[in-house]
């Protein structure tokens, strides 16, 4: 009896050394993946990134070919503060924008890249805002009248399949081209996401036609549109007001 006892004992040690030796080694490599790993996944995000803020202005690249791209048509990167004016010693590339929403917008920066394509003027503000489920963003870029859309990029982090998860499609990107972000009476609105009948036509209007069966996403997109684009009025007036006195 005390003979199987010990075997007994000993037989578990034994497996429980092994299991903690498996932990500690298969932590270990995981460990060592995820380090090594990391690199070429920022570089990825880099990347993907640029073929973003490209795509707002008609360029299409794959990852291999953005970052070429991008320093042929991206002219300017610039971080700004909430009066418009440059933020000193601040990489607008590097902007994280979902740890920018959670500082007061006294503190917060504002990236901003400017494109030249074919000898036009393009202005591509980041968006980021509240989805149904999470969190929703993308890239729009306004024409040198910085009041017309070029092209927009939208994505999310877990909006529903088939429904709020369309807005990334290319036929609800394509709605937003030619629309503008000023009322008649000169008022930044941006552009609404509403059901209801919208004539395609009208590029005057502030609106596009909802996703079906979406309306908190497409909630979503209409106040991330304008609240984003609000922040950057300083600026886009102190762009105008150049124009006008070099004209």
């Amino acid at each position: 009896m005390e003979e199987k006892s010990v075997n007994k004992t000993n037989s578990n040690g034994y497996t429980f050394m092994f299991a903690v030796i498996m932990v500690i080694v298969v932590a270990s490599v995981l460990a060592f993946a995820a380090t090594s790993l990391q690199p070429t996944q920022q570089e990825n995000i880099r990347q993907e990134k640029m073929q973003n803020i490209l795509a707002t202005v008609g360029i299409e690249t794959d990852r291999a070919g953005a970052k070429e791209l991008y320093d042929q048509y991206i002219v300017e990167e610039i971080a700004l503060t909430e009066d418009g004016t440059p933020a000193e010693d601040v990489d607008a590339f590097q902007v994280d924008l979902a740890k920018e929403l959670k500082k007061d917008v006294s503190e917060q920066v504002f990236p901003l890249y400017v494109a030249e394509v074919e000898g036009s003027k393009y202005y591509i503000v980041p968006l980021r805002g509240n989805g149904l489920w999470n969190a929703i963003f993308g890239y729009i870029s306004l024409k040198d009248d910085i009041n017309t859309i070029k092209g927009a990029t939208f994505d999310h982090l877990g909006e529903t399949p088939g429904l709020g998860a369309e807005i990334t499609k290319e036929w609800f990107r394509e709605k937003f081209e030619d629309e503008k972000i000023f009322d008649s009476n000169g008022n930044l609105v941006g552009v609404s996401v509403v059901k209801g009948n919208i004539d395609v036509s009208d590029k005057d209007d502030n609106r596009v036609d909802a996703i079906s069966g979406a309306t908190i996403t497409g909630d979503g997109v209409s106040d991330m549109i304008s609240e984003r684009l609000k922040r950057y009025l300083p600026y886009f007036e102190k762009q105008k007001d150049i124009k006008v006195a070099i004209k």
